[in-house]
């Protein structure tokens, strides 16, 4: 009898502290969220290939698939035949100028002999005025067909930057995943059309997620950035703890959110928290969990 007064005691104060941690509220409420990046065409075409999937986790730089390019080949085809054809005609035109200023130097030469000769008394005034004018002419030809030279240039330089563009194009309609994630939905099927800025896919790196919490403004001097707190979340008949950290605390208040039921606390000003969480692979975008800032029991 002495034994059964005993468990019975034991189950009494059991009960007790069981009905006591039913009483305590966590410190912060809210759900599960990732970063999640809405992958776009960054061309317009046919998606010839295309292999994302939903589930499917990718690594930064993962090739994803690709757009049409046969038509961006050839129209760079086409800019290279046009650059060539206008960069023969530049060179027609600096053969003429490298002509000119062989015959610029021949009469340079000449008109430095007839000056000795006239300082000599062995060459006439008419010879040098003679040679200064063959120079000047010589030098405005020179100059003239330069100017026939600038606008050559300027379509060589318009071509360029063409072809500069062109191939960026084609550089972007291959499709290479830039962040390394879980691809959470796809937006676009192989071999249907696509325009530039069409979304093809989001993802999400869920190796580490972030609980939005609410808390009060007599809770702020109890947390801060840096801090570590405890996350909770339900595991069938209990409580599943992962540690965490206080990574953005609000600047600002705001009106209590949907999420917090009871009538008097939704009154209240509230300050956003969020808790950068490591994923084990159970937690959930959207998830619901408790924040606890200090280790209570469960």
């Amino acid at each position: 009898m002495k034994i059964n007064k005993n468990i019975f005691g034991l189950f009494l104060i059991g009960t007790f502290l069981l009905s006591c941690n039913k009483n305590e509220k966590a410190d912060g409420y809210g759900n599960f969220e990732a970063t999640e990046i809405t992958i776009s065409a960054e061309n317009s075409g046919k998606l010839i290939q295309f292999t994302a999937e939903e589930g499917q986790i990718l690594k930064k730089g993962a090739y994803v698939g690709f757009i049409d390019t046969i038509p961006l080949s050839l129209k760079r085809d086409q800019l290279l035949v046009q650059k060539t054809i206008i960069s023969s005609k530049s060179s027609n035109v600096l053969s003429q100028i490298s002509v000119l200023n062989a015959q610029l130097k021949t009469a340079t030469i000449n008109k430095n002999r007839i000056e000795n000769l006239v300082r000599e008394d062995a060459g006439t005034q008419k010879q040098l005025d003679d040679i200064n004018g063959e120079i000047e002419v010589i030098q405005k030809q020179i100059k003239s067909i330069q100017s026939q030279n600038l606008p050559i240039i300027n379509e060589l330089k318009s071509i360029d930057v063409q072809l500069k563009q062109v191939n960026d194009l084609l550089q972007k309609s291959y499709i290479i995943n830039p962040v390394n994630g879980t691809i959470l939905s796809t937006y676009a099927e192989s071999k249907e059309i696509t325009s530039f800025g069409k979304p093809l896919y989001k993802i999400a790196d869920l190796t580490n997620m972030q609980l939005r919490v609410y808390i009060s403004e007599n809770q702020l001097s109890n947390i801060k950035i840096g801090q570590e707190v405890t996350v909770k979340i339900d595991e069938k008949d209990a409580m599943k703890n992962y540690s965490g950290i206080v990574s953005w605390i609000a600047s600002e208040a705001e009106f209590t959110p949907k999420i917090i039921q009871t009538k008097e606390e939704r009154v209240n000003l509230v300050y956003a928290v969020k808790v950068d969480v490591k994923n084990d692979g159970s937690l959930k975008i959207g998830m619901p969990a408790e924040m606890w800032i200090t280790n209570k029991s469960e």
